[in-house]
């Protein structure tokens, strides 16, 4: 196995483990705590738009160590 298939592998592994955490740490108990579809659906979308910029700001973090990694 090449080493950008491993890192390939370990991305997706890691992506897929945080899905799986999100869904069960968040959007289930979101989709629970509501008793009507439309309650039910925004907090769904409000809990995607939660995990989106959670997403974006460790993209962010983890870009200004990369860029800033000599340094540190």
């Amino acid at each position: 196995m090449s080493s950008d298939t491993l890192t390939y592998v370990i991305a997706g592994a890691a992506a897929g483990i945080s899905v799986i955490a999100w869904a069960g740490l968040v959007l289930v108990p979101a989709w629970t705590s509501y008793s009507r579809v439309w309650e039910r659906l925004v907090a769904v979308v409000l809990s995607v738009y939660v995990l989106g910029a959670f997403a974006l700001a460790g993209t962010i973090l983890g870009g200004a160590i990369l860029w800033y990694y000599d340094q540190l």
